[in-house]
């Protein structure tokens, strides 16, 4: 009796074979150093913001050869307490004005970690004072201020490099290499995810326990944000206000097209954004959604990207192409090539009468010789290394452009134009519409 072939009978007689090897890439070399770095070789910076990032940044900051902090500014004075307790300086100089450490001329740049609406003001005074500064993600908290930081950089001359640390990862590197030669083909689509689903990744900190306007210039640090009274959860959650913020675009959605632009040597806003979400799971009194899906076009090239605060799913960037998958994640890059040919007969073969099926099968064999033992092997290759957000290698890289003035990966225009996307998704959420990027005007328009 002849039964019918079915797809998975085809397929699973295709004679292809999969297996996996794991390759272990070496971390970035960030210099050894025999003994201290003498004064005329030593990177000094002041450190701008030291809160939940900055204090990170500060920490390892530190512990780079040659890499010296002088100086630290805060608007809340506990922080000025954290800042030489990181650095191990009881008599570290700290100020609630930032401008003080652009006055100073021992200090050679800046690393800045402050809220969003903070980003455009400290970089343009920075760069008018001839510092170089590292400023946290994403670039701006609007999309004409990006152009103004970037035309400051340039016309200062100044080294800007922004902080979404993966594209200074061996991780990234990795990727943009095995895509430029061509291992999975010209790209065809691109999904980008993240969730989280906790309190802390949904941004619900702690404020600090003394905070107070006694101790916190509120004022100060509404900057141009709408005169409020002290509110001491606007301070330590401003993420989730737009006021201040730009939600999970800001927060996560750059980090993921920031290293989505560095593998496939895209350097562009993309055409148009058109995004759903909502606030499902912190309906707390904030603005900005918890949850947050955007479709894309690069240049006719869709890129998916959803965001969400209520369901843990892992960090996934996906990148697919007639010849394979590459997907990045938080500590590994997998390559999984695809020959995109048939392995096996087509299975629509079974919907021949049987004499004229066997004669397809004999056929296509004959065509498509396969000696048994030698059947076509496709590898799966899994590259780890260190943690794909690897910061180190990232501020060092700031460090050492700083000296040898070479430009620097996540320059401004690129820091710019990751932060567009995060832009236009949220003008697409709160406008209820597809939003398209006009370069010409340089805005957001609804077409």
């Amino acid at each position: 009796m002849n039964i019918p072939l079915s797809r998975r009978t085809f397929l699973s007689g295709s004679g292809s074979l999969l297996a996996a090897r794991t390759v272990l890439l070496a971390p970035q070399a960030l210099g050894a150093a025999s003994g201290p770095a003498p004064a005329s070789d030593r990177v000094r910076f002041g450190m701008i913001g030291i809160g939940m990032q900055g204090s990170g940044l500060l920490g390892t900051a530190i512990t780079l050869p040659g890499v010296e902090c002088v100086a630290a500014a805060d608007l809340y004075d506990g922080r000025h307490t954290l800042a030489r307790e990181i650095t191990g300086n009881p008599t570290l100089p700290t100020t609630r004005r930032y401008q003080e450490l652009l006055d100073r001329k021992d200090i050679d740049c800046i690393v800045a970690a402050v809220p969003d609406h903070w980003h455009k003001r400290v970089v343009v005074d920075a760069c008018n004072a001839g510092k170089d500064i590292y400023c946290e993600k994403p670039m701006s908290h609007a999309a004409a201020e990006g152009f103004e930081m970037a035309e400051a950089a340039q016309k200062n001359s100044r080294i800007v490099q922004i902080g979404s640390q993966r594209v200074s990862s061996v991780l990234c590197a990795k990727s943009r290499e095995l895509y430029k030669s061509g291992a999975i083909g010209v790209v065809e689509m691109v999904e980008l995810t993240l969730g989280r689903n906790d309190p802390t990744g949904a941004w619900e900190y702690p404020p600090p326990l003394d905070l107070s306007p006694a101790n916190l210039d509120w004022d100060t640090w509404l900057n141009d944000a709408p005169k409020i009274p002290f509110d001491r959860f606007r301070f330590a959650r401003w993420r989730c206000w737009k006021e201040y913020g730009t939600g999970v675009g800001g927060d996560l959605m750059v980090h993921l097209i920031s290293g989505m632009l560095y593998t496939l040597g895209w350097n562009e806003a993309p055409r148009s954004a058109t995004a759903l979400g909502g606030i499902f799971r912190w309906p707390d009194g904030r603005n900005m959604p918890d949850l947050h899906a955007v479709l894309f076009d690069y240049h006719r090239t869709p890129v998916y990207v959803r965001l969400g605060l209520g369901t843990e799913t892992p960090e996934l960037a996906r990148f697919m192409g007639p010849k394979g998958i590459l997907d990045a994640n938080g500590g590994e890059l997998r390559h999984s090539p695809q020959r995109g040919v048939d392995t096996a007969p087509s299975y629509y073969s079974s919907g021949f009468p049987a004499k004229m099926r066997e004669a397809y099968v004999k056929q296509w064999e004959a065509e498509h010789p396969v000696t048994p033992g030698r059947e076509p092997l496709m590898d799966d290759t899994v590259y780890k290394g260190n943690d794909w957000d690897d910061v180190r290698p990232h501020l060092w890289n700031f460090f050492q452009a700083v000296k040898s003035r070479k430009p620097v990966a996540e320059d401004a225009v690129f820091g710019n134009h990751a932060a567009l996307a995060c832009h236009m998704a949220n003008e697409s959420y709160f406008r209820k519409k597809t939003v398209y990027w006009d370069e010409g005007a340089r805005r957001i328009s609804e077409g």
